[in-house]
């Protein structure tokens, strides 16, 4: 069992907890992800590994209500436990040999772009981040970024907070400004790393997308998360979560994607309704 010693809510929608799990924090580096099981009835979801302290033994993880499951795990609070927490998983992000870089985040995605950017500051990158969001009530990590990184954006769709656009608006802004940047690393929704590899693309900047497509087991052997990445067939979970931008083919991953949407949503309500059985 691994205990929730720090549970908070970061918007409506998103939750940040900390876990005991010293085995994973000893060797947990950003990019990886942990797949974890509420209770031994519940299913495996992947999370992706957001902060890690190897002199406690906690890692963090930041997840998003979005079906049965993180309603359940959403509904657990500190000292209560998880009956399974298995990773690190995955490669780490590369970031050795980067000066200058660019790390652009959005939505719920920023839980896994703000490590990245955390561990490029300690190297001694000089870091640029973007992150974006639907509307200030949706914003998250904006200290922390601001934290570890040279420069911060924030930008709204709606305007309001920080500045009106797309991350795409600001990213094309600071490269006709004159910033040379060694990489762009994308991490959010597909569109929006779909979109910023085509910007990115035109300036010829290597850009790096984190994928995080449907998973089960974790080690390659159930194929969920295939996808194809320049014409050949890959799997998020042992040959990235990390892949070449510019090689990634989105539009099959979007398809995928929503496969599942309106099973996530019954089993959400679902899990609403049980919760409000238990509270009678």
């Amino acid at each position: 069992m691994y205990k929730i010693v720090k549970k908070r809510e970061l918007n409506p929608t998103v939750t940040l907890m900390e876990i005991e799990a010293p085995f994973v924090a000893r060797k947990a580096e950003p990019g990886q992800f942990i797949i974890l099981r509420v209770d031994e009835e519940g299913e495996r979801i992947p999370l992706t590994v957001a902060d890690f302290d190897r002199e406690k033994g906690t890692v963090t993880i930041i997840f998003q209500i979005v079906g049965g499951t993180t309603q359940r795990l959403n509904h657990l609070q500190e000292g209560e436990s998880i009956a399974d927490f298995v990773g690190p998983l995955g490669e780490p992000s590369h970031t050795d040999g980067l000066k200058k870089v660019a790390v652009i985040g959005g939505g719920v995605g920023c839980a896994i772009a703000y490590p990245v950017a955390k561990k490029l500051h300690q190297q001694g990158a000089a870091v640029h981040s973007v992150v974006g969001f639907r509307n200030k009530d949706l914003v998250i990590l904006e200290e922390e970024f601001k934290n570890v990184s040279d420069l911060c954006k924030i930008m709204t769709d709606d305007g309001s907070y920080g500045t009106k656009g797309l991350v795409t608006d600001a990213l094309k802004a600071l490269i006709e400004e004159g910033n040379s940047y060694d990489e762009v690393i994308a991490i959010g929704p597909v569109v929006m790393m779909k979109f910023v590899s085509l910007l990115t693309k035109q300036y010829n900047i290597k850009t790096v997308v984190s994928m995080n497509p449907i998973m089960i087991d974790g080690t390659g052997m159930c194929g969920c998360c295939r996808l194809t990445v320049a014409g050949k067939t890959k799997f998020a979970c042992v040959d990235g979560p990390d892949f070449d931008g510019h090689e990634v083919d989105y539009d099959e991953i979007l398809k995928r994607a929503s496969t599942y949407k309106e099973f996530e949503q019954r089993e959400r309500e679902e899990a609403c309704n049980l919760f409000k059985k238990e509270v009678k």
